[in-house]
């Protein structure tokens, strides 16, 4: 398998924008629902890259990693959301 060689700079601007990118569907996510979808996503395809980088590109370990990425993602997720927060108003 021959690999693209690329400048280092061009390497260090390809991860900086994956991972902006990658965090965008976190932003504005309050409830656990939302932040479990989010963090699935974002686990689902950290998971992906790497078991298809640490496999070489085959499909079974790369499916694998994805899915136990995307577990964690959103297991993470939802356990990392905001509590409600309510203010009791006294009326004197």
């Amino acid at each position: 398998m021959n690999s693209i060689a690329t400048p280092r700079g061009v390497k260090k601007a390809l991860v900086l924008v994956t991972l902006l990118t990658a965090s965008v569907p976190l932003y504005g996510c309050y409830t656990p629902g939302e932040r479990a979808l989010g963090g699935g996503i974002i686990g689902g395809l950290g998971g992906a890259g790497i078991g298809a980088l640490a496999s070489g590109g085959l499909a079974g370990p790369t499916l694998a990693a994805g899915a136990v990425g995307a577990a964690g993602g959103a297991i993470i997720g939802a356990a990392t959301a905001p509590r409600p927060y309510y203010r009791r108003r006294y009326y004197y």
